[in-house]
């Protein structure tokens, strides 16, 4: 998982379900088509993400998350939901 952008990409498709490209992009705006493109492939080979190429003109490609990729997933969302708690906690109270 070490790489900029490769948290948000697997966050997002775990929240939003299978994306296009360009939907992916859309959420992530300040990521470079490059970018994005070497991210997906990285996460692909780790096993946290599947891609799925219609045959057709242009081709559509659509990204998910893998059974590895949705465990990752839960682990950001509990990473998340203690980091909203230490947030709204106010600085006398336990978290």
């Amino acid at each position: 998982m070490a790489g900029r952008w490769k948290t948000h990409i697997v966050y997002l498709l775990g929240e939003d379900g299978p994306a296009r490209f360009t939907a992916i992009q859309r959420h992530l705006p300040p990521i470079s088509p490059k970018v994005l493109t070497s991210r997906l492939r990285e996460l692909e080979q780790d096993g946290l993400v599947w891609r799925v190429q219609e045959e057709t003109i242009p081709p559509k490609v659509t990204y998910g998350l893998t059974e590895l990729g949705l465990e990752v997933h839960a682990i950001l969302k509990s990473f998340d939901a203690v980091g909203q708690r230490l947030k709204s906690a106010s600085p006398d109270s336990p978290a």
